[in-house]
């Protein structure tokens, strides 16, 4: 056992993990709702509990770990926050742009191919 010298430091609230939990409960609220089937949807995506996945939607914990990316996996509104309290927005706009660019490419293949077999150019 040390002894105790020095000045003591008075312990700090953890803001950053309430902010957290405040973040993913946003998100999965906004996508989901806080009905029992929202409850029972990230139950199937993550494997959690019930009165696990009542905190991550109340806000009052956040998932941890594999529970986190089992969420980003499955839920584009926990992945978007997650950039962002990363502050990886552009990261997020980029992904954004390449979806949008692969649905344009489709479209206009299938307007290309609609011509052909019309014989329009």
């Amino acid at each position: 056992m040390f002894p105790k010298k020095g000045t003591t430091v008075p312990p700090r609230e953890d803001t950053s993990g309430k902010r957290y939990a405040a973040a993913i409960s946003d998100a999965l609220r906004g996508e989901l709702g806080t009905s029992s089937r929202a409850t029972k949807t990230v139950m199937r995506w993550t494997g959690a509990s019930d009165r696990a996945v009542k905190y991550w939607i109340e806000g009052t914990r956040g998932p941890d770990g594999s529970h986190l990316i089992l969420l980003a996996r499955n839920s584009d509104a926990v992945l978007h926050s997650i950039l962002k309290m990363a502050d990886r927005d552009l990261y997020e706009l980029s992904i954004e742009l390449n979806a949008a660019t692969a649905a344009l490419t489709r479209a206009i293949a299938i307007i290309a191919a609609l011509r052909a077999s019309e014989g329009l150019r």
